[in-house]
């Protein structure tokens, strides 16, 4: 259970991280404070549902289109959380593309980064083999 807590902590950091950088570098890009909750929430769900749908879809049909599912989840997730949160805006194609670009990347970096800053200690402490039982157990449930 705590394991997936803190998956879906970094999942939501990195969802966060993502569109607040992509709102940061693109004048096009419009995320509100108001809405910034609601909109990682919407995108961070979307993403998470839309991954594996999309990867058996292109799967089964273009197998070729494996590699791309990350950037096509990003993109269907943004499309849909500017249709559903009136916290994002996106305008005009060029914004649509580097935007895609954007947050994949970043989100695909902050899902890598993220346990390693938040979780060093107790990496280092796993690794040293300093972990007591009773921490072992409750990192299991």
């Amino acid at each position: 259970m705590i394991r997936f807590l803190i998956r879906t902590a970094i999942f939501l950091g990195s969802a966060a991280l993502g569109l607040w950088v992509a709102s940061l570098i693109l004048t096009d890009f419009v995320l509100t404070w108001q809405g910034f909750l609601l909109t990682v929430l919407i995108f961070a769900g979307l993403q998470s549902l839309l991954s594996p749908f999309i990867f058996k879809q292109t799967r089964q049909s273009a197998p070729a289109l494996t590699g791309g599912v990350g950037l096509l989840s990003t993109f269907v997730a943004l499309l849909i959380a500017s249709l559903i949160s009136n916290g994002l805006t996106i305008s005009g194609l060029q914004t649509w593309v580097l935007a895609t670009l954007i947050v994949w990347l970043v989100t695909a970096l902050a899902t890598i980064l993220l346990p390693l800053v938040f979780l060093r200690k107790t990496v280092a402490k796993a690794k040293s083999g300093g972990e007591s039982p009773s921490a072992r157990h409750a990192d299991t449930n």
